[in-house]
């Protein structure tokens, strides 16, 4: 058994250990590891590394029966093990790259500790999930919902190299996507694939669904019930006869749209999962279900998908409606659009975009007072986002050159009308999460 973060409470407590409050550690921590067995098999006593914290309680004493293996410099116990059993616990995040030597960890415990052997590769997983598919639909008839991103588009290739024409894609233009977002959808799909795709409009229904709601999750709520609503109805009036909905739903959005009742709570609803009406009229494929963003795409690398769907940046399912803050109007999506293409261009053109995980601009509900030529302007704030991550689950904000950030400020408040302020956004998840809603 290992540990991570929540799992380290729990084993001291259920162990016996005084679990105590304070001592916050977010972000990146300085480790020393003092006994160099198992998961820190590949260290020598003494070592420090960088580690990624998330918590706001700590242990003083490793629980009867265990010893310590770690410390940082505000914890006396940052990893723990038992003397008499394989269970390991650590307090602070091994799976992700800003710990810099959490491969390492990982490993120790999967091979040294554990005796696992390293047997998933992208190829096995294309032959087991297709058989499970198949298994799964039998003779039935399914719909993809189907966004362009390389989760729903490699979700779509799995499922139609399983059950072939008996699958629909369903593209749904919510009126929420950025700029010449479905026509980019749609030319790359249908040029690449042999598969029967719809595209429906329906942007007058989720805007309507979303006038004058302003909570994040009664946005993500509306957006996931209407999704269901117009698959429905498209699906039959298109003859499908589809009893099953597949989706490009990964783990991490299982994670955080989950609680067990424990110390882990909702972070956010994320609408492939817990943002469905309870009464959804179809059955769930979910072939990616358990894999991280970077598993997913090498496994469209190994189906052959474009470099264009592998490589783009996530885009969530509620689009642009959780990157307004505040209320989503037709006047406030377009001023978004703009200014959002205009820093994607400004990255791509700086040849920035592949060293960045996910990078878009926020429209905030505050207007600040500027001055152009010789008048006064009070209009809206912009704020960009861009991190560097691994899987989604944390995340660091990405330092870019002085020169693009002027660069890009520039070009939106000279070319965007209504916005004269633009602030870069310098936090890291945790505690914050990528998306601002």
């Amino acid at each position: 058994m290992l540990g991570i973060c929540y799992g380290f409470h729990l084993i001291a407590h259920l162990e016996g250990a005084e679990v105590e409050h304070g001592r916050r550690e977010y972000g990146r921590a300085e480790l020393t590891i003092s006994n160099p067995v198992g998961v820190f098999r590949d260290f020598v006593a003494g070592d420090t590394t960088t580690v990624w914290c998330s918590h706001g309680d700590h242990v003083d004493v490793p629980p009867p029966g265990y010893e310590s293996l770690a410390s940082s410099d505000t914890l006396p116990v940052a990893a723990f093990r038992a003397t008499d059993r394989p269970i390991y616990a650590v307090q602070f995040h091994p799976e992700v790259a800003h710990t810099s030597r959490g491969g390492e960890i990982l490993s120790g415990f999967l091979f040294d500790v554990a005796g696992c052997k390293a047997t998933w590769t992208a190829d096995a997983f294309i032959d087991d999930t297709v058989a499970h598919i198949r298994e799964q639909v039998g003779d039935a008839t399914a719909i993809c919902g189907l966004s362009g991103g390389v989760d729903s588009s490699v979700a779509a290739v799995l499922v139609h190299r399983a059950i072939g024409d008996r699958l629909t894609c369903i593209f749904v233009d919510h009126g929420l996507l950025r700029k010449n977002e479905r026509e980019q959808v749609e030319s790359m799909f249908r040029a690449h694939y042999d598969m029967k795709l719809v595209v429906e409009d329906a942007a007058d229904l989720f805007l309507g669904d979303l006038e004058g709601v302003v909570e994040p999750e009664a946005k993500r709520k509306a957006i996931g019930g209407r999704f269901i609503d117009v698959f429905e109805r498209t699906a039959k009036r298109e003859g499908t006869g589809a009893t099953y909905l597949v989706q490009g739903t990964l783990y991490p959005d299982v994670i955080e749209s989950a609680s067990a009742g424990g110390p882990s709570v909702t972070i956010k609803t994320h609408h492939n999962v817990g943002g469905l009406p309870e009464d959804v009229p179809f059955s769930l494929v979910e072939p990616l279900r358990e894999l991280f963003k970077d598993e997913v795409r090498r496994v469209g690398r190994e189906l052959g998908l474009p470099e264009d769907f592998v490589r783009r940046h996530p885009f969530p399912g509620p689009g642009l409606a959780i990157r307004i803050l505040g209320a989503v109007t037709p006047g406030r999506l377009d001023t978004l659009r703009e200014a959002d293409a205009i820093y994607l261009e400004e990255i791509t053109g700086a040849g920035l975009y592949d060293e960045i995980w996910q990078a878009f601009a926020v429209l905030l509900p505050v207007q600040s007072v500027g001055v152009m030529g010789d008048a006064r302007t009070y209009e809206n704030v912009l704020a960009l986002r861009a991190v560097t991550s691994r899987d989604g689950m944390t995340a660091d904000w990405y330092p870019f050159p002085h020169d693009v950030l002027a660069r890009i400020s520039t070009r939106i408040i000279n070319e965007v009308k209504g916005i004269n302020r633009v602030t870069y956004d310098i936090s890291s998840k945790p505690p914050a999460t990528i998306e601002w809603e």
